[in-house]
């Protein structure tokens, strides 16, 4: 399945907030073309601005559910959903806050997922694209998808579904391999390429020294991975 989600209506976002790009319209376009939210408790984790969250509540969710570890995109989530006339309910907390409110029968998550190249500490990108904890999660991208899929059956109830979304340079097939250790049954269910934005752009030379990256290739494949719980 392949798409690109171009019509949300969304907010300019204050400084200190993930900016929803095509990571985030590709997980809203999934959630509706599935079905998935429909008379679902919902959680969205690492909410941002809480746009996969308003959607939730706008494609039938029967209770939305956000979090997220940033002060800031607690606020700007709370004042998007009441803009938007959805009911949110928005907490600061990780996964393990969550964990507190579930089990819920669908999860989505749009995670810090990009490998953090060491030596451009302070590198100076847009200020529109929030902060750098939004997007950079370690040498392999997987600061928090691994704790995540392991917490992801605590936090789905039985019959339940993750939608998480992530970047091909954060190991997908390590992220579908440690859901199914943990009991789901995980598979990629959508794909799209776009090109390269600031942030890509920034450690492009790194990525190629690293064997990640083809010379010369500036676009990435994002991915959605569904993984159901029994």
């Amino acid at each position: 399945m392949t798409t690109a989600y171009t019509d949300l209506d969304i907010p300019a976002v204050t400084d200190g907030v993930y900016t929803p790009q095509e990571d985030s319209h590709l997980l809203v376009d999934v959630m509706e073309t599935t079905g998935l939210t429909v008379g679902r408790r919902v959680a969205d984790l690492c909410t941002g601005s809480g746009v996969a969250a308003v959607a939730a509540g706008q494609q039938g969710a029967t209770e939305v559910i956000a979090f997220d570890i940033c002060s800031r995109a607690v606020h700007y989530a709370r004042t998007n959903a009441a803009s938007a006339g959805v009911e949110v309910a928005v907490h600061l907390g990780s996964w393990a806050r969550a964990v507190e409110f579930g089990p819920y029968d669908l999860v989505v998550c749009n995670p810090p997922y990009v490998p953090h190249d060491p030596r451009i500490e302070g590198m100076q990108l847009p200020s529109r694209l929030g902060p750098a904890r939004a997007w950079d999660a370690g040498y392999d991208g997987r600061l928090v998808l691994d704790p995540l899929c392991t917490a992801a059956p605590e936090l789905l109830a039985d019959g339940g579904t993750l939608l998480l979304v992530q970047s091909e340079f954060a190991g997908p097939r390590q992220t579908i391999a440690a859901l199914a250790g943990s009991g789901l049954d995980a598979e990629v269910i959508a794909w799209q390429w776009i090109p390269f934005g600031p942030v890509l752009l920034s450690r492009a030379d790194w990525l190629e020294e690293t064997g990640r990256l083809e010379s010369g290739r500036r676009e990435e494949e994002l991915l959605v991975i569904r993984a159901d719980k029994p």
